[in-house]
């Protein structure tokens, strides 16, 4: 659709905050978004500048826009929270995820159960979590277990279903080779020693105990278990006095391991993100008491021009409610406006300042994780991001799908000689890998080897009608890569393919025209594949160098045998390239590949030149 078309639907727009509808041809909503001023965010999409070909897209199909208008920005951002995981359109990032997560349930009943549970059911009963880490919640229920006796059969003992009597309900707990064996409900005094009995309201003091550790704050459990501790060491049960005391060490252990980050913090969210071309990754940490009791790392593939401070924010009210935080302080890189009831901190130093940088080491492990999954499991996806993230940290126009790396080797001028190294899809391709002799260079001279060996190999390409590559990689400083410009000039080829030089010292990368040196991140991918390159080309190279150095010395030394002619000499110099691998080599597979005779008068020369 024009935007003389739908000029007068966003010409009218209100400069007020609210929400705004993109609708299709179909009448299909296509994209939902949010604006201080409706007005001059719905006219910016119609702009000439709108940005990207994802945007562009949107744009053509726009066939009507709708809007509301609401009372405030915070309003505008929860309406549009909840009418995208309504609609799910086409061009909104959704934050859908397929995935159950558990629950620990205290269940609403006289002697409340404590379990484990994936429905949410409005009963009255109490829920925590949800729980992203199975291990976390099996190791609360162990420890609650351990702490506490609790009924675990569903045995309805409301008083209609129970008679009433004189004698209280208690729940019958039997010990037996440490372990705690519910045996039911009674109401009766007579157990045998080996047997205890847990009062209602006995009971209920401990379920008040749980809530407190489901909610982070172990210290009021571990308080009331020292208390009862200690009036059994006065009254000399040393026994049940050492059975609390197992009891808070168990506490005291849990908390130990839980990442403790300090016990100043308390209530907070902590949110961070990382992105590239294509994705982003935001982490959540929950803090209560000092510690945090959730994580959660989230994946999301970008639709259209979305900046990290808007995805993050989606993602903070979409996660906060999804794990229904009410926490009034949260932790972030980005400054916002007080869109939603919370205190907003981009910490400068301090504690915040490390819990946020704990964030952003969680999510940065958890994008490498994703990558290498990606890797193995979907190959093409992984090589359009690498050629992307090249494209843009090299600033290139077209992704470098085909990369070719040069480099030179010589001892002072002696032998001569240059590799060069193919990478498709920024992987190694080593059939088309060559090393080349220097013909017209006297002397040890880099530059004019270099101007030489690239101008042979596009030559070459040229006249064979090949693909010529969109990016060459010349191992060197500004020397070197202007030589291999000037080759290219010499072939009419310098506006077809890019060159661009490395320097080893500061890992610096030099352009044609430009003075000033690009730095690129040393963590960066783009880095490491032109490192990799770069090794790659010295490697072969040497290798080519060695060789033939160690040729023409086993071809020097062998001219002197007597009875030792070129037929031999080239057998020799394939298989075992110098004179020390021939020494190496036992007396039988010299033998074995020349003859007796010949063999012999080999080894007997190399013995004596020792």
């Amino acid at each position: 659709m024009s935007k003389q078309s739908l000029n007068p639907e966003f010409s009218t727009l209100p400069n007020q905050p609210g929400v705004y509808q993109f609708f299709n041809e179909s009448n299909k909503i296509i994209y939902i978004g949010k604006a201080k001023n409706l007005k001059k965010r719905v006219s910016s999409y119609f702009q000439k500048n709108v940005g990207s070909q994802k945007t562009k897209n949107l744009v053509k199909n726009i066939a009507e826009i709708k809007h509301v208008v609401v009372s405030s920005e915070s309003d505008a951002l929860l309406l549009e929270n909840s009418l995208i995981k309504k609609y799910q359109p086409k061009y909104n990032i959704l934050l859908r995820d397929d995935k159950t997560y558990p629950w620990i349930c205290i269940k609403k009943e006289r002697f409340p159960r404590v379990m484990f549970t994936r429905k949410v059911i409005k009963d009255g009963s109490e829920y925590y979590g949800p729980y992203t880490n199975y291990k976390t919640i099996n190791i609360l229920l162990d420890l609650i277990n351990n702490l506490y006796p609790l009924r675990i059969g569903n045995y309805n003992l409301s008083e209609k279903q129970i008679n009433s009597s004189d004698k209280v309900l208690c729940l019958r707990v039997l010990k037996k080779n440490g372990n705690t064996l519910i045996l039911g409900f009674q109401k009766n005094d007579k157990v045998s020693p080996n047997e205890t009995l847990i009062s209602e309201k006995d009971y209920e003091i401990n379920i008040k105990s749980i809530r407190e550790i489901l909610r982070g704050k172990l210290n009021p459990s571990k308080e009331v278990l020292r208390k009862k501790m200690l009036v059994f060491s006065k009254n000399m049960e040393f026994e049940n006095a050492q059975k609390i005391k197992e009891k808070i060490e168990l506490l005291e252990n849990y908390q130990f391991k839980s990442t403790v980050v300090s016990s100043k913090l308390n209530n907070i969210d902590v949110f961070s993100i990382l992105s590239d071309k294509t994705h982003a990754y935001v982490n959540y940490l929950q803090v209560a008491y000092g510690r945090i009791v959730r994580f959660h790392n989230i994946e999301l593939k970008k639709k259209l021009d979305e900046t990290d401070e808007d995805l993050l924010l989606m993602c903070i009210v979409n996660l906060r409610d999804k794990f229904k935080s009410n926490n009034k302080t949260i932790i972030c890189p980005f400054k916002y406006s007080p869109l939603i009831p919370v205190k907003f901190i981009v910490p400068k130093m301090g504690e915040n300042k490390k819990l946020l940088e704990l964030s952003k080491k969680n999510i940065a492990y958890f994008k490498i994780e994703k990558l290498k999954k990606i890797q193995i499991v979907d190959p093409e996806r992984h090589s359009k991001r690498i050629m992307n993230q090249m494209k843009n940290d090299l600033r290139l126009k077209n992704d470098p799908e085909h990369i070719e790396c040069f480099d030179n080797s010589n001892i002072q001028g002696s032998n001569p000689v240059a590799a060069c190294v193919v990478f498709r899809n920024g992987k190694p391709f080593k059939k088309e890998y060559r090393h080349y002799n220097i013909k017209t260079v006297e002397g040890p001279d880099d530059y004019a080897s270099m101007e030489e060996v690239i101008y042979r190999r596009y030559k070459r390409m040229i006249d064979e009608k090949k693909k010529l590559p969109s990016l060459i990689i010349i191992d060197g400083g500004k020397g070197q890569l202007s030589s291999g410009v000037c080759a290219l000039k010499k072939l009419h080829l310098d506006k077809k393919i890019i060159a661009l030089g490395i320097a080893k010292r500061l890992e610096e990368i030099f352009y044609p025209s430009d003075p000033i040196p690009l730095y690129l991140d040393k963590r960066s991918e783009t880095l490491k594949i032109i490192q990799h390159m770069r090794n790659e080309a010295h490697r072969f190279a040497i290798t080519f160098h060695r060789n033939k150095r160690s040729g023409q010395a086993l071809n020097s030394s062998l001219d002197s045998i007597i009875g030792i002619g070129e037929k031999t000499k080239i057998t020799l110099l394939k298989k075992y390239k110098s004179i020390k691998k021939i020494k190496e080599t036992p007396q039988e597979s010299i033998i074995k590949l020349i003859g007796v005779a010949k063999a012999k008068k080999i080894i007997s020369f190399l013995n004596s030149s020792k």
